[in-house]
């Protein structure tokens, strides 16, 4: 191949910003404060008050009860 040594450079770059990246995100705790927000929100979202006002948030509401109705 003509650009083999193109190529691998291309690789290599990219494999250490990748890994610097993944460093970095992990010595911030960026993954710790993920996973917290990500309970906060699926705690959330299974509580009965978020569960009225998704219901009350419906727009179509109405007309799967109509349709529920109509045989």
């Amino acid at each position: 191949m003509k650009f083999l040594d193109w190529y691998l450079k291309i690789v290599v770059v990219g494999a250490t910003i990748g890994a610097s990246m993944e460093m970095f995100m992990i010595k911030t705790g960026f993954y710790d404060q993920v996973t917290a927000l990500e309970s906060e929100k699926r705690a959330y979202e299974n509580s009965p008050e978020a569960q009225a006002v998704k219901e009350a948030l419906n727009p179509w509401r109405y007309h799967q009860e109509q349709a529920k109705e109509k045989p």
